[in-house]
Parts: structure tokens; C-alpha cells; sequence
């Protein structure tokens, strides 16, 4: 409502006066302010009104509910807190257990505590959460608030954590349990061993490829007979000397392997899911608890297709207003190590015969192989929800091999070999005509499928929307 000149409510504030408080506002109805603002005219001077809010006749929203957000940085935390749609500054803390420890003894137990995802937020999480009723951790990549915030400071980032909180807008993240994060650590340990292994292969390679050396006549270069091959090659001392230290860093680096292998299963021995998604033909140890680690709870996805998302697997789509949807590379958006082994999972199912390699086959006559394995990726990612779903196996698991793959990772955890004549449930991996057998009906499966696609008959694309939407004098 304008007012005349001069008949403003008493305490109300004029046009273009600045306000008398120094601590920062927010109100839990009108987030964000700017974009449903409207403008208001008086006396030659334009003002930015927020809409009316509603009345919320909640006890919860007038007095008891407390919003505490919290900027955290290496060393400190920002803190503002939302308590009746103001925001207050409560100073630093510092990123220390004993700090937040203290901190927590000035909260409720009914607060609500909120920080962004960041590399020790999940150890703030658990040193907070004994002390309030719930401690939210925000998505930072979907915080469109602060990341594209034109004035940014930590006082702001944390006020605005908390008021999108008090709102309800938080876009916040799923939180594991101490086992899932011990999983997700020892995997990402081992992919960054692999990789640092990976690296120094390629400066030897560089090396030899500098100084103009033929490749190497042996299938590995960094075995018994590629090492005794490499000291022959004529180099200059200082090369020499980068070579051999080259290799006793990828010595150090085997051994740091064999260790997180034998820890990865240890703890994957004893565990139902990382079992049954081993029953895949394709899938080993290593990507079965990569993958396990990465899901977590599978009852936090509805449906496969927010897996798929979940992992960046799931095409982009363009579409807006009448025009048709264009699909384009896929998102790469989530968990990019479950995403890069499930390529190498999809690259060993499409070698071995099985409806995966009739399904990579047909894809690639269409799209090329690069296209191929990463379809063959995402509908691993399928398979993967329903099975650990219904709580079921592949249908078209091989015996032997789950056997064989079943005892290669007792063997990883450290137990003692069988020795004596009686054989073991492995046994049947070495003998051919069993393996001939498991592969001719994973062959008969896979015709089935190419069976089953052949009988599908292109469709007519539907009519175009602008088509329909024409006025009715147009035919």
C-alpha cells in the first residue's frame, strides 16, 4: 500500500533511508528478495519492496527454531545465526575439536546447523551433531546463491546457508556412515596410487621416446625382462639416474598397492552387496567395492535412472519453449572415479559373450565404440540398482568364474592357501571343458538378445509440437 506524503506509519522507514541496524536481515517468506521485488514511486525516488509475507502461525517459526550457519575455512569458521527471520554475526570459531567442542556448548538442542560440503565437513558433522538436532550439509555446486553472489564475503555465505535452511530451498547431500566413508577413503587412496603409478610410467616412456629408443620388444616394459631390455639402452648419465629412480618409486608404489588391496578386501569379504555385483561378468573386486562405496544406501535412489544421473552417466537435454529436445554428451556430473571404472567394467563385459557384448555390438554399428562402452556403462548402472534392489544375483552368471573370482579376493584378504590334494571350490575355473560350457550358454544368451532387438521396427518420429499448437483457421 502507498501512503500520502506525510502519513507514514510511526518507526516506518522513508524511501532511500538507510537502515539503522547493522546486522543482517533475512526473512524466511521472501528468499530471494530481488527477483519477486517490485517497485515503488514516491516523491520522485524509487524504492525495492519485498512482497507481503504470509502469516505463519507456527510456534516453531516464531520463537524455538534456530538456524545456525557456518562458513567453515582450513583454519575457521564463519558464524551467523537465523533465529525470527534476523540474522546475527556470532564470530569465528576455530577448525579445531577442542574449539568446536566449546562452540557447541553455546547451542540448543533443538538448533539446526548448516555448512557447505567441503574436505573436513564431514568431520565437523560428527563432532556437531551429539549437540544439536540436525547438522545439513549444502551441496555447494547448487548454492546459486552464494556461488554467483556479486558481493561475497564469509559473514554473507554463511547468513545466506542459513536462510535458505530457515526457507526450506537447501539443496543439501546425502551423509554416509563411518563404514561408507572408510570404503569411499581406502578407494580413492587406491585410485590415486594407480594414477601416481600411472604418471611415472609415462615420463620413463617420455624419456625413451626423447632419446629416440625403439619401443620395447616385451609386453611390459616395467617387468623382469622390459627392466633387464631398459638397462641395455644407450641414455646420458642424468637420464640414466631418472630411470632408476623412476622405478624404485614404482617398486614403493607396488607394495603401498598390495597393502590397500588387502585392506579393500578385507572389508569387501564380508560384505553381501560388493558379492553380488562380482557375479557380473566384467566386474572384479576393485570395481565392485568402488562401486558399492560410491552408492552407499541403495534405498536413496528411487529409481535407476537417478543412479545413472547420480554417477554423470545420463545425456544432457536442451529444450525450451516449442522447439524439440536436443540431447547432447553425457553430464559428467557425480562421482567421477564409480563413473571411470564402470567404463573399464563396460570395456571387459563388451570382450566376453553375454547380452552386454550384443548390446555394446549393436550400439556400435550405430555410434562408434567410445560411445558403445559408455552406453554399456550406464547400463551397468542399471543393472547394478536392480540387483541390489531385489537382493539378486546375474542371471547370466558364470559358476566357475564367480569361484574364481570368490577365492582371488580370500586370497587378497590375506588367508591361508589350501594345500593337500583335496580341490576347492575353484577348482572348476581350470578345467577348459567347464569353461567352454560357461561360455556356450553365455553365447546362447546373447543370440537371444540379438534375437529379441532384431524383431524391433523403427518408429515414425511424432508429429511436431508446433504442428499441433497451429490456430484453428491454419490447417
Amino acid at each position: 500500500m502507498v501512503r500520502p506524503s506525510g502519513t507514514e506509519a510511526p518507526g516506518a522507514r522513508k524511501c532511500g533511508q538507510a537502515d539503522t541496524h547493522d546486522e543482517l536481515r533475512a526473512r524466511v517468506s521472501s528468499w530471494p528478495p530481488l527477483r519477486l521485488a517490485r517497485l515503488r514511486c514516491e516523491r520522485e525516488s524509487v524504492g525495492v519492496v519485498s512482497p507481503a509475507a504470509p502469516i505463519i502461525d507456527n510456534q516453531w517459526e516464531r520463537g524455538m527454531r534456530r538456524v545456525i550457519g557456518i562458513d567453515v575455512h582450513r583454519t575457521f569458521g564463519e558464524v551467523v545465526i537465523w533465529e525470527n527471520g534476523v540474522l546475527q554475526r556470532s564470530g569465528r570459531v576455530e577448525m579445531t575439536r577442542t574449539a568446536l567442542e566449546g562452540f557447541c556448548k553455546s547451542l540448543r538442542s533443538t538448533d539446526e546447523v548448516v555448512i557447505e560440503a567441503t574436505g573436513n565437513s564431514m568431520a565437523v558433522s560428527r563432532v556437531l551433531a551429539p549437540f544439536v538436532a540436525r547438522v545439513i550439509i549444502a551441496n555447494p555446486l547448487q548454492v546459486r546463491a552464494i556461488a554467483q553472489a556479486h558481493v561475497k564475503t564469509d559473514k554473507i555465505d554463511a547468513g545466506t546457508l542459513a536462510s535458505l535452511q530457515a526457507a526450506g530451498y537447501l539443496p543439501q547431500i546425502w551423509t554416509p556412515d563411518a563404514a561408507t566413508e572408510r570404503k569411499r577413503r581406502l578407494v580413492a587412496r587406491r585410485y590415486q596410487v594407480v594414477r601416481h603409478r600411472t604418471r611415472i610410467k609415462n615420463e620413463v616412456h617420455s624419456i625413451l621416446h626423447a632419446h629416440l629408443i625403439p619401443r620395447c620388444p616385451h609386453a611390459d616394459l616395467f617387468n623382469g625382462r622390459g627392466r633387464a631390455w631398459l638397462v641395455r639402452q644407450p641414455l646420458p648419465d642424468d637420464e640414466r639416474s631418472a630411470i632408476d629412480r623412476h622405478v624404485r618409486e614404482l617398486d614403493r608404489l607396488a607394495e603401498d598397492l598390495t597393502l590397500l588391496d588387502r585392506e579393500i578386501a578385507q572389508v569387501a569379504i564380508e560384505d553381501a552387496a560388493t558379492r553380488r555385483l562380482m557375479t557380473i561378468t566384467g566386474v572384479n573386486l576393485t570395481v565392485a567395492a568402488g562401486i558399492v562405496a560410491a552408492i552407499g544406501d541403495i534405498s536413496r535412489f528411487t529409481s535407476p535412472q537417478k543412479l545413472v544421473s547420480y554417477f554423470g552417466l545420463n545425456p544432457r537435454v536442451r529444450q525450451s519453449g516449442l522447439g524439440p529436445a536436443h540431447h547432447g554428451r553425457i553430464s559428467k556430473i557425480g562421482r567421477s572415479h564409480a563413473r571411470a571404472m564402470l567404463v573399464e567394467a563396460a570395456w571387459a563385459a563388451a570382450k566376453a559373450p553375454g547380452p552386454l557384448h550384443a548390446f555394446f555390438v549393436r550400439i556400435r554399428a550405430k555410434r562408434g565404440h567410445q560411445i558403445a562402452a559408455v552406453a554399456v556403462a550406464r547400463k551397468l548402472t542399471v543393472l547394478c540398482w536392480h540387483m541390489l534392489t531385489r537382493n539378486e544375483d546375474y542371471l547370466w552368471a558364470r559358476p566357475a568364474l564367480i569361484a574364481n573370482k570368490t577365492r582371488g579376493m580370500e586370497l587378497q584378504a590375506g588367508h591361508p592357501q589350501q594345500k593337500g590334494s583335496r580341490r576347492g571350490a575353484a577348482y572348476a575355473y581350470n578345467v577348459k571343458a567347464l569353461r567352454d560350457k560357461e561360455m556356450l550358454l553365455a553365447a546362447q544368451a546373447e543370440r537371444s538378445y540379438e534375437r529379441l532387438t532384431a524383431q524391433w521396427k523403427a518408429r515414425r518420429p511424432k508429429e511436431p509440437a508446433r504442428g499441433r499448437l497451429s490456430s484453428a483457421g491454419h490447417k
